[in-house]
């Protein structure tokens, strides 16, 4: 925003006042980023919106620019279409959680990290920044992640994801508590690519049995999709699965409900179709009567 202000009226980052950055400029640099930049509707927002984070703080100590940061504040947000959501079947992201070679120490980690992903519906960041520590295996098996503005999650385990996380801690042998729960070969936390790049190569070997699953673009955020909607098919209260995945705001999860049809096809079949009547209206003889002597 700096470097487009100074090219646009000519004022260098240093003499930049608040009074300049009004309503105009930033229609401007929104305009720039999407014609020049190529940025997205959800980009163009998401910069508008931090625009509007400095102009509320910067509000608070120069009430001489309030009316010009009044009218930059009401640059409206862009409409874009939400695509429907991606999620995969049960035996697709099975057929997923399975196709690593878990003879090998890294199809093992792999194999360990899909299904914590399903069992979870964790965020990448969450699943990449978990420890040692934060895996707990006694009576009452959870894991406990950290998501958005630092707050903590606790999500219980099913059985089948115990018996995989005991035997993978088995395999990494005695560990720091601090130690990353899924490491890379130097024994670091994976990156986003990293686990992006291993969930390709178990599509593609998934995709031996299941090729529709080569056709469509699943990243780790479908997994997460994923164990939303099957939290909801299952009969889960919605409320449940937005403390499961996370969600700040409750509405968040209310998008899942738009993509499932068979939910809504079920809801249809509850519904009684109107009848359809094939009689013609016939008005009574007084009808008529009064008609004619109109």
């Amino acid at each position: 925003m700096l470097q487009f202000a100074e090219r646009h009226i000519g004022k260098s980052p240093t003499s930049l006042k608040l009074v300049d950055l009004d309503a105009k400029l930033v229609l401007a640099f929104l305009d720039h980023l999407e014609r020049d930049r190529k940025n997205g509707a959800r980009s163009r927002n998401a910069r508008l919106a931090a625009l509007r984070s400095f102009l509320k703080y910067a509000a608070h100590y120069d009430l001489s620019a309030l009316g010009v940061i009044e009218q930059a504040l009401a640059v409206p947000m862009k409409r874009f279409d939400r695509p429907m959501l991606g999620f995969l079947t049960r035996p697709e992201m099975q057929a997923i959680i399975d196709a690593p070679d878990t003879a090998t120490w890294a199809g093992q980690r792999d194999h360990a990290l899909f299904m914590m992903l399903y069992n979870t519906g964790a965020r990448v960041s969450e699943i990449i920044d978990l420890q040692v520590k934060n895996l707990i295996l006694d009576t009452s098996p959870a894991i406990h992640l950290m998501g958005k503005g630092r707050k903590q999650r606790t999500v219980p385990l099913w059985q089948s994801t115990v018996s995989v996380m005991r035997a993978w801690k088995r395999r990494m042998g005695a560990t720091a508590d601090s130690a990353p729960l899924f490491p890379n070969r130097s024994g670091k936390a994976m990156s986003r690519s990293n686990v992006t790049q291993r969930l390709v190569l178990a599509v593609e070997a998934a995709g031996e049995k299941h090729p529709q699953l080569l056709a469509r673009p699943i990243s780790p955020h479908t997994c997460r999709h994923t164990t939303a909607m099957h939290l909801l098919q299952s009969g889960v209260d919605m409320s449940v699965i937005a403390l499961w995945l996370g969600h700040e705001n409750p509405s968040t999860t209310h998008m899942y409900i738009e993509a499932d049809l068979a939910m809504k096809e079920r809801a249809l079949s509850r519904l009684q179709a109107p009848t359809k009547s094939g009689t013609r209206y016939k008005p009574p003889d007084q009808l008529m009567q009064f008609l004619q002597e109109l």
